[in-house]
């Protein structure tokens, strides 16, 4: 191992690390709630303003899968496709099986100018998230319930205030609802036996509803799918642990083009076409299983320095009032301010390693399997 990796892996980098993204992240927080006063006025200058504060915090993710742990994306798509990146209002179709693929995501977000203005259909467990969940909350993330009774209305509210976005958005579905585990898994294909869909290997069975109420929301404003099937090399599992400690890992996206205009209108032809969608993204993971490869011409998207700048604004900004801190706290030898300082670094690993937590699929909770959850569309 060397030097620099090792140093990567130290606890007291990684909280500085942290301490960097939490604290910029409220200050980022404070500066988008003073900007709700312009939202009477002026929408889309509010919209524009939050774009911007929301990129300089998710970049800062960015950049540690970019830059810290020097992980390579690498899309599988043909040119035409990749000349309408950054250029249209698209829907995101993400599979969800690893703990990064929503800084895979991100990061193509970055590369192509709509991270700022990504938008999600996330469970409303997240909008109690501290940075995450209130961010989204100023960028109109729309937040459900997956309770199709309760969330009627506030999807429908939610996206149709989204179709004079002023910015060109990536709107992101995982469409199986809740990430992957082979307990989810079985009890899914036990729900596609049951409704004589035919069975999955490498995903769950596709929630059509969230799809089909985001289609017909955002038609006239959206004008493709993009499906996206991800895979790692070398049978990798990668953790946000793992990108923290700098561990590189390299990642495969199959990227393929759907405009509107091919997708059934039909609410029942619709759910259809995304069940055949995910048979053949299933048919993709399983040539990655056998050749190592996903099939089609490769490109590799050059990363870009803005997220790094972004990074060292805030460090610089940040680390300079609290490292001087810490040393006058030590010079001071005063036993209660040693105390104190030590009780706040404390908390405050603890506090980044919660917000790790949110990514962990082992704690991520999920009601998949319920009685109620079994209901699927």
């Amino acid at each position: 191992m060397g030097l620099l990796a090792y140093l990567k892996t130290q606890f007291v980098l990684q909280l500085l690390l942290g301490f960097v993204f939490v604290v910029s992240g409220l200050i980022i927080n404070f500066i988008q709630l003073l900007t709700c006063v312009l939202w009477p006025f002026n929408k889309q200058l509010y919209r524009r303003i939050n774009t911007r504060l929301s990129y300089s915090l998710w970049s800062q993710l960015v950049m540690l899968l970019e830059w810290w742990s020097g992980t390579e994306c690498t899309l599988y798509t043909d040119k035409a496709t990749v000349e309408k990146f950054g250029t249209e209002h698209v829907i995101i179709i993400l599979n969800h099986n690893y703990e990064i693929d929503f800084l895979c995501g991100w990061t193509m977000c970055e590369r192509y100018g709509v991270l700022g203005s990504s938008k999600v259909l996330a469970k409303h467990e997240l909008l109690k998230v501290p940075l995450i969940g209130w961010t989204w909350y100023f960028l109109e993330i729309v937040f459900c319930k997956r309770k199709w009774e309760e969330d009627r209305d506030t999807v429908f509210r939610g996206l149709d205030r989204l179709k004079d976005y002023p910015e060109f958005m990536w709107f992101l579905l995982y469409c199986e609802g809740t990430r992957f585990t082979e307990k989810k898994h079985q009890i899914s294909m036990e729900v596609a036996e049951n409704k004589g869909l035919p069975k999955l290997k490498y995903h769950l069975l596709p929630r059509t509803k969230g799809f089909t109420t985001t289609l017909k929301c955002l038609k006239g404003t959206v004008s493709a799918v993009y499906d996206v099937t991800l895979n790692f090399k070398d049978h990798q599992v990668p953790t946000l642990l793992g990108i923290i400690n700098g561990k590189k890992y390299m990642a495969d996206m199959r990227i393929r083009r759907f405009p509107v205009d091919e997708i059934p209108e039909d609410e029942k032809e619709c759910a259809n076409w995304l069940h055949k969608l995910y048979q053949e993204k299933d048919a993709l993971q399983e040539h990655y299983h056998k050749e190592g490869t996903f099939p089609g011409p490769t490109i590799t998207p050059p990363r870009r320095l803005w997220t790094l700048l972004n990074f060292l604004f805030w460090a610089t900004l940040l680390l300079s009032p609290l490292i001087n801190f810490a040393c006058g706290v030590v010079v001071s030898g005063s036993p209660l301010l040693i105390l104190g300082f030590s009780l706040f670094l404390i908390i405050a690993s603890i506090a980044i390693r919660r917000l790790i937590g949110v990514t962990e699929i082992k704690k991520t909770g999920s009601s998949y399997g319920d009685e109620g959850a079994k209901k699927q569309n």
